[in-house]
């Protein structure tokens, strides 16, 4: 089992950037694929982007491409979500998720444990 704990969130302007993290808890973090999801009140959880155990494959959502990036540090037991020229429309609580069936996924039934979410606001 694994525990996340997701941290960085805040307020940010229009055009600005953000890097989120998310520290998972055990000792095979390696193992674990690993995604960002965002959800706004009233609406399904989304995908936003996800990377593999090794680091070496990233898939993200076509809403994202090209200003949002992942990556890990599986020495520290980390994921984080690197997020640049963020819109309005990025406002949402983003949550970390992560499981232990390969290769990667961007299905929120593919992901076993949750972190309990952090608030990005970006104003216009």
């Amino acid at each position: 089992q694994v525990q996340l704990v997701e941290s960085g969130g805040g307020l940010v302007q229009a055009g600005g950037s953000l890097r989120l993290s998310c520290a998972a808890s055990g000792r095979t973090f390696n193992r674990y694929r690993m995604g960002w999801f965002r959800q706004t009140p009233g609406k399904e959880r989304e995908f936003v982007i996800a990377i593999s155990g090794s680091g070496g494959t990233t898939s993200s959502a076509d809403s994202v491409k090209g200003r949002f990036t992942i990556s890990r540090d599986n020495a520290k037991n980390t994921v984080y979500l690197q997020m640049n020229n963020l819109k309005p429309e990025d406002t949402a609580v983003y949550y970390c998720a992560a499981d232990l069936r390969p290769p990667i996924a961007a299905q929120r039934y593919e992901y076993e444990y949750w972190g309990q979410g952090t608030q990005v606001t970006v104003s216009s």
